[in-house]
């Protein structure tokens, strides 16, 4: 398994080597970017939106609903919002359904070019296959996940909004002035670095399982499936690093 582990890693650095390499066509890579980001970033505005609304209000109720002590005040909602939003959730755990959505997406996409030729006919023409097709994934979605999180920070924040609206559950003067309470700027820098790391990881790897998927069509959902899982498990593993090199 150790042995199995040390030679995947060892392909995914030779992969790695070959992507980052000097494109050979420039004005394809420029072509190319956008789309990427298109296709990648922008496309994954509405579930993100959606998503972040929701928990946006439904962290704000169970917030209320369960720390009714007199000694808390009420504007605390707020904080807790805002910081949870901030620390967790609009990087870590929205990075972790981009892994779900972006990354069985990228290796089902390069696993189907596998299979079918495609990027055998590249190599063929003397084309670097790794950095025509994985490059722009991956400058793309890097750049694009620091919008995607400011995206969900508001809207979570608009969902808690919401609720004070909608609802007496909580006056919208004490909700707004909890988001305002205490703000330490660097929590957002926090976030967008991480955002960044896992952007890289998400459309790295699911590129490096698809681009070595061999077989027919069960082999590119075994792919793509396990794209996500090692993803997953990769930015749960740097989330940890991250927070102790830059929060403590």
């Amino acid at each position: 398994m150790i042995t199995a582990a040390i030679k995947q890693t060892g392909r995914y650095v030779e992969l790695m080597g070959k992507t980052f390499s000097k494109p050979d066509n420039w004005k394809m890579f420029w072509r190319q970017l956008p789309k990427e980001m298109e296709k990648l970033g922008v496309n994954s505005i509405g579930i993100i939106v959606l998503i972040s609304v929701f928990i946006g209000a439904i962290m704000t109720m169970q917030t209320i609903l369960n720390t009714e002590n007199p000694m808390l005040p009420r504007y605390s909602t707020g904080l807790v919002l805002r910081d949870t939003l901030l620390l967790e959730f609009s990087s870590s755990i929205m990075s972790l359904l981009l892994a779900g959505k972006v990354g069985s997406n990228i290796a089902s996409e390069i696993g189907t070019m596998r299979i079918t030729e495609q990027i055998d006919a590249l190599d063929v023409m003397g084309i670097n296959s790794a950095n025509y097709l994985i490059l722009p994934k991956i400058i793309g979605l890097v750049l694009f996940m620091p919008a995607l999180v400011i995206f969900s920070v508001f809207c979570g924040m608009f969902g808690g909004v919401g609720i004070a609206y909608f609802t007496d559950l909580i006056t919208m003067s004490d909700f707004l002035y909890g988001i305002q309470y205490a703000f330490i700027p660097f929590y957002l820098t926090y976030s967008l670095i991480k955002s960044l790391f896992f952007g890289f990881i998400i459309a790295s790897i699911s590129a490096f399982y698809g681009y070595y998927a061999f077989g027919g069509a069960l082999d590119v959902g075994r792919a793509s499936t396990n794209a996500v899982v090692n993803s997953s498990v990769l930015i749960l593993l740097i989330n940890i690093i991250l927070t102790k090199l830059l929060l403590t």
